[in-house]
Order: structure tokens, then C-alpha cells, then sequence
């Protein structure tokens, strides 16, 4: 191997401006490095690739130049990994196999074996509501993939209007963009849900002065909070207790007897819990849906908002006859 003085070497391996300049470095120079580094043979590694050999130095030397160092020792048949080949492996690794991915979904999407779907919900809005309409149009939207993001009501419209999210379900929502389009899915109550054992547990319904008595554990970004607090508690505060932005954990708080939730009547509940009607259901909201106007929809978007409009939200409750969300019941508690 030739001997390479420190000035030539400074000169072949000049350091990478660090002005905000951007290394031109190819993928396939990355593939090289690693067939060289697993192989630690360059014959070897030419084939693994397929080109030539002189080819392949070339990369990885030009590589070697982008990255200000030398990566690999070469003298006769010892070939190695430098310092800096070892440091840098793992994250040309990643990056090949980043962009290699990239590159199957791209194709994926161009076949249409893949087609995503993304669904912000606010955080009252149970992902029990869009189970069945995701389970209808998976029948005929082949390699439908959903992707399930929760949200105050204002940052999904923000995901919305940037493209991260195709559309949004949501409660009671104020100053809608114009470029928003909004439709009113169905209406619903608002009740109690307390451990059995709670002295208000056998009550028919709940007025507000069981209410005012009581010790509420509060929703994190709850949308109907200004009703509550305005229909409830005019001039002064509720006995506010435990808080959580899940409502799977305030359960199993009001389940161990620390307080009441008012909770949406759709959202799925733990069955060691009392459900119990509020006096004149004074609290309700609309459950709405939202998608971006004169954007063009997907087949899988195009297909939810169909569904979602179409669908009968309601059923009828035998001893009111008043429609509301269907009530699943969280048949067993998560681990």
C-alpha cells in the first residue's frame, strides 16, 4: 500500500464544511461500506453488491471523503473497521434501511397494497365510535391502514388544515375554519359513572345538589367543562379530586371509590361500574366530523366520511325513548 503523507491524507479526507452545507452522500455508497464492513473482504463485498471491485473502492473512498476520515484499513488481506468506520456503522445502517423502507411503501402505495387512513379524535371521543365503520370499509378498501391520533379539538384542526390527519371527530368545537368541513353526526348525554359502592350508587338519577356534594375526578381537555361548570356550578367550583387526560384511568379511580366522572354516554365502561342518568340532562354535546373542504379524498377517506355520514349513530333506550350513542362496555379490564 502506497505510503500517504499527513498533508496528502489531510488534503483526501478534508473536513465537511460546518456551515450548514449538505454532504452529498449516496445510498450507494452506503451499501458498499456496509457490504465491505460485513464482509471485511472487498472481492466479496463487490459480488454481495453487484459491481466490480474498483467500482466499489471508489464509493466507499468517495464516501470516506464526504465523511473527513478514513473508514476502512486496507494492508494486503487485513481489512478493518477505523474508529471512525466502527462509529459511524450503526447509523449508516439506519439510514439504509430507513430509506429502503421508504422505498417498499412508496411502492406499496403505488400498488395500492396500502391505504392509510388517519383519524384524530378528541380525547372524549372514545375509538370504540369508529370501530365498525373502519371494520365496513375494510370489506372493500384493500390494505386499508388506520392510524388512530388523539387531540384537543384546536390541534386537530391545526393536523388537518397541515395534512398530518385525514379527518377528525370531535365534541363541541368553536370557530371552525372556513376551509373545515363540519358535519353533526349524532347527539348525547352526558351521565355518571361511580363505583356500586358509592353512597350515590342506588340513586335513580343525580340532581345538582348530589353534585355539589360530590367529589368529581376531572378530565384533562374535557370540551364540555365550561357546560358543566355553567349548568352545575354557577358560583362556585366543584369538589374537584384525582385528574387524568385517559379516561380508561379515571374508571378505575371512580372504580376504587376516589369519585364520580361524567363521562360522554357512548364511552365504553368497566363493568364493575354504576351508570346513572343526570337530572333533566342538563349537559350534551355533538359528536362532529371534520375533514378538509376541496381537498381530494382518498379512496380510504372518501369511504370513512360516506360511512361515518351515513351511518345510524343511534338506538333507542327502552324506558326514555330518547335516541343516543350506542353504550359498549369494556368487557375486560386492560393489564
Amino acid at each position: 500500500m502506497p505510503v500517504t503523507s499527513s498533508s496528502a491524507k489531510a488534503r483526501q479526507y478534508r473536513q465537511p464544511h460546518l456551515d450548514g452545507e449538505q454532504l452529498p452522500m449516496e445510498l450507494h455508497q452506503v451499501r458498499y461500506f456496509l457490504a465491505v464492513a460485513s464482509t471485511l473482504n472487498f472481492t466479496r463485498a463487490a459480488e454481495q453488491c453487484n459491481v466490480t471491485q474498483p467500482a466499489l473502492t471508489k464509493g466507499v473512498q468517495k464516501l470516506e471523503q464526504e465523511l473527513g476520515g478514513q473508514l476502512i484499513y486496507r494492508e494486503r488481506q487485513l481489512t478493518q473497521l477505523t474508529d471512525l468506520g466502527k462509529e459511524v456503522l450503526p447509523m449508516l445502517e439506519r439510514t439504509l434501511a430507513s430509506a429502503e423502507a421508504v422505498r417498499r411503501r412508496a411502492q406499496e402505495f403505488q400498488r395500492k397494497d396500502v391505504a392509510p387512513l388517519k383519524i384524530g379524535l378528541a380525547p372524549s371521543i372514545s375509538a370504540s365510535l369508529v370501530l365498525d365503520p373502519i371494520a365496513e370499509i375494510a370489506k372493500f378498501v384493500p390494505g386499508l391502514h388506520v392510524e388512530l391520533r388523539e387531540g384537543a379539538a384546536k390541534k386537530l384542526v391545526d393536523l388537518l388544515l397541515e395534512g398530518e390527519i385525514n379527518a377528525a371527530m370531535v365534541g363541541d368545537v368553536q370557530d371552525v375554519p372556513a376551509r373545515i368541513d363540519d358535519w353533526s353526526l349524532f347527539e348525547e348525554r352526558y351521565v355518571a359513572v361511580l363505583a356500586p359502592t358509592h353512597r350515590l350508587a342506588n340513586r335513580p338519577s343525580i340532581g345538582i345538589d348530589d353534585l355539589r356534594e360530590t367529589i368529581l375526578l376531572e378530565r384533562a381537555d374535557c370540551d364540555v367543562a365550561v357546560k358543566i361548570q355553567q349548568s352545575y356550578f354557577p358560583d362556585e367550583p366543584p369538589q374537584l379530586g384525582h385528574r387524568s387526560g385517559h379516561d380508561i384511568h379515571l374508571q378505575y379511580m371512580a372504580a376504587a371509590g376516589f369519585g364520580v366522572i361524567l363521562v360522554p354516554e357512548h364511552m365504553p365502561r368497566l363493568p364493575t361500574l354504576k351508570t346513572i342518568p343526570l337530572e333533566g340532562d342538563p349537559v350534551s354535546r355533538e359528536v362532529r366530523l371534520l375533514a378538509v373542504q376541496g381537498r381530494r379524498y382518498s379512496p380510504a377517506l372518501d369511504a370513512f366520511v360516506k360511512v361515518a355520514r351515513l351511518r345510524d349513530w343511534s338506538v333507542e333506550v327502552p324506558d326514555r325513548g330518547v335516541p343516543h350513542a350506542a353504550v359498549p362496555e369494556v368487557v375486560r379490564a386492560p393489564t
